[in-house]
């Protein structure tokens, strides 16, 4: 690979316990090329360095030029799960497979009294299983609701023990159910609350909700009908200042208008704005459960190079703008776009976590556990973020397929990120688990959702 013009923050002593990196001194460690740093290559590197504990540190000075490497077309296949594999996690966890024989599960949401409500998007179905506290394997699982067009998103409203409502995103509507706590099946059909979020749905199809902390607001994610926006009509300045005037600046047009996006309603639907727009794929929508901050976990674009462009979690706040499709982490213009918006220069928000490019972030969900659950992690780890990172497709080395940690102080990052869980990579070739959803058990367990073999594994404390 191509090494970046400066070395990105890497905790290489975790690399050196973990047995990731050779020893120093040793005839493989003397054969580590000096144009290559050796954080370099581990930080922008592949699943061969992953392991639970291992730390990176990415940060928008590190990142290589536009097209310093070729733009890969690298698709795993998908295999059984090997003889004795099993997913890694850190010393003092234990990992076991929780449910299996779902079909492609994705999001997953854990209402208040403790069911998990699961999307399985490709059958347009929500599915319900029920544990005890503390259980290896369900009480019962069961179909809430079908008959959905590609459901992702999984809300309960209002906030608090007593929701009256399941509201869900699908491609291209918010619906919601009533509902009781306890419900298994959903007792009538489904309540439309917005009707059409865009004019249109291809490309990036899935869509996460959430409700702001005080509820009431609603917000939707919507990624972008495209890559790069390559078919989008170039827009004069008067045009541009016509179509911002009644949206938000920065805001993509024409076939990308409310794409790329978060949006944000009232409860009922009503009101609809952009609440934050140039981010290419939010996939993920979270709110911090002590400062109330939404966050996204966001997919960056293709198409130029290996290690361009890092994805990213970050904070998003009421009228940022992200940059896309004219400009990446910061102030970086996309060459495809060239010219096109310098009125924007400067005027991108730089994401708060960078994640290796590539990497497909999905659903985060923050540790916040009900107070006194039996399988509840360490205390430093509440208020701590869990990422779902797919896996890459576009990159000549693999990377993903795990589920990663942020640290927050105070709801604040440092703008580093850790491996939890890992383990799911046969070899460069193949992998036997792609990690979706991630949510908090009501016994503070937590669940990670695989549409590789489609299984819900369950993480917690050895012992609990």
């Amino acid at each position: 690979m191509t090494a970046p013009r400066h070395s990105p923050r890497l905790v290489a002593t975790a690399c050196l316990a973990a047995g990731l990196l050779p020893a120093p001194g040793s005839p493989a460690w003397a054969q580590i090329p000096t144009s290559a740093p050796l954080a370099a290559a581990a930080a922008y590197g592949d699943w061969h360095h992953d392991a639970p504990g291992v730390s990176r540190h990415l940060v928008a000075a590190d990142m290589p030029r536009p097209y310093a490497t070729g733009s890969a077309s690298n698709t795993p296949s998908i295999v059984d799960q090997p003889d004795g594999a099993i997913p890694k996690v850190p010393p003092g966890f234990s990992v076991q497979r929780f449910a299996t024989g779902l079909e492609n599960p994705r999001l997953l949401r854990v209402a208040p009294n403790g069911d998990i409500f699961i999307a399985e998007t490709t059958p347009g179905r929500i599915r319900v299983v029920r544990a005890a506290d503390g259980a290896s394997h369900p009480l019962s699982n069961v179909v809430f609701a079908s008959g959905l067009d590609a459901p992702f998103g999984i809300a309960f409203y209002p906030l608090g023990p007593d929701p009256k409502w399941v509201y869900v995103a699908t491609i291209n509507q918010v619906v919601r159910f009533a509902y009781r706590p306890g419900d298994l099946e959903a007792t009538g059909q489904p309540q439309v609350v917005v009707p059409k979020l865009g004019q249109t749905t291809g490309y990036h199809t899935t869509r996460d909700i959430r409700f702001s902390r005080d509820g009431r607001q609603m917000f939707v994610s919507v990624g972008s009908g495209s890559n790069d926006a390559e078919s989008m009509k170039r827009q004069d300045a008067q045009q541009i200042h016509d179509w911002e005037a009644h949206t938000l600046r920065g805001a993509a047009w024409g076939g990308e208008a409310n794409r790329a996006d978060v949006l944000a309603f009232d409860p009922d639907g009503q009101h609809g704005h952009v609440f934050a727009s140039g981010i290419r794929n939010c996939v993920g929508l979270a709110v911090h459960p002590v400062t109330g901050e939404l966050w996204c976990s966001t997919n960056e674009r293709d198409g130029l190079g290996d290690n361009l462009v890092p994805d990213y979690v970050t904070r998003v706040r009421p009228g940022a703008f992200f940059g896309w499709p004219w400009y990446y982490i910061g102030n970086n213009p996309d060459p495809r776009h060239a010219g096109e918006r310098p009125d924007l220069a400067g005027q991108v928000t730089v994401p708060d976590v960078l994640i290796q490019p590539h990497s497909a972030p999905l659903q985060m969900a923050f540790y916040d556990p009900p107070k006194g659950a039996p399988a509840a992690f360490p205390a430093g780890m509440d208020g701590d973020a869990f990422v779902a990172l797919h896996g890459s497709w576009n990159r000549a080395e693999r990377t993903g397929y795990k589920i990663v940690r942020v640290r927050l102080h105070d709801g604040v990052p440092g703008g580093s990120y850790e491996d939890f869980m890992t383990g799911f990579v046969v070899d460069d070739d193949s992998v036997w688990g792609r990690p979706v959803g991630v949510a908090v058990a009501h016994d503070g367990a937590l669940l990670v959702t695989e549409d590789g073999n489609s299984t819900v594994w369950r993480i917690a404390p050895t012992g609990r």
